[in-house]
């Protein structure tokens, strides 16, 4: 890509890619939530800036979310739609390359992805491994337009890479819950949910009006 054109979609969009084994579980998952939270806090027109995708390693190419999985997206009003369009793919250097940023379910599609891609290494995190990073950045000093945002964002969680101390390999990964029970897939759809809300606070605020979370009933009022 020339470099003209990077710096003019790189102000006009931010493309984010999941990676997993299958992109049938996890994957998929991160994709379809992401794309349904950026529509609801940036409403469609603005939500198009940011081209969410995924990919496997070893992908079930053609085949739909696994049922167990495409399950856990209920309790987020997510529509349908949205689940029905994403297909598994195989990942390829380009999709890597074409990238701002690469979220991988463990440290093994982290290396895969940066082997495809050498040029992409700095860009790509596992999902929980730039889920914690993020956290120690201050939104207040990031720009206020979201692209921008998610550009700067990147950018100061490569700068604290190595800063930090490591953690163990478990507390950066996703199990992969393919051939487990529905469990399984509930508990790697809770990992995943928090690293993508984690993510998304830091480029849109979540909504003034207090939003429901999946398995938490709402409070009722109650006399003083």
């Amino acid at each position: 890509m020339p470099v003209a054109q990077h710096r003019r979609s790189e102000e006009s969009e931010f493309r984010l890619l999941f990676l997993c084994t299958g992109n049938v579980c996890r994957s998929a998952f991160a994709e379809v939530l992401t794309k349904h939270l950026l529509n609801e806090r940036l409403r469609y027109g603005a939500a198009s800036a940011f081209v969410v995708s995924s990919a496997g390693l070893h992908a079930m190419v053609g085949a739909g979310m696994h049922p167990s999985t495409r399950e856990e997206l209920r309790p987020w009003g997510v529509d349908t739609r949205l689940a029905d369009r994403v297909v598994a793919r195989q990942l390829t250097a380009i999709m890597v390359e074409q990238a701002h940023l690469v979220l991988g379910a463990t440290l093994r599609h982290r290396a895969a992805a940066a082997q495809a891609a050498p040029v992409a290494l700095t860009r790509t995190f596992t999902l929980r491994e730039f889920q914690r990073l993020s956290r120690l950045v201050d939104s207040a000093e990031l720009p206020s337009e979201p692209v921008q945002r998610a550009h700067a964002l990147v950018l100061e969680v490569q700068r604290r890479r190595g800063l930090v101390p490591p953690v163990a390999t478990a507390d950066d990964e996703v199990p992969d819950p393919m051939g487990g029970p529905p469990k399984a897939h509930g508990s790697a759809a809770k990992l995943i949910s928090d690293a993508i809300v984690t993510f998304l606070d830091a480029l849109v605020p979540p909504p003034l009006t207090p939003q429901p979370q999946p398995g938490v009933a709402p409070e009722t009022g109650s006399a003083s």
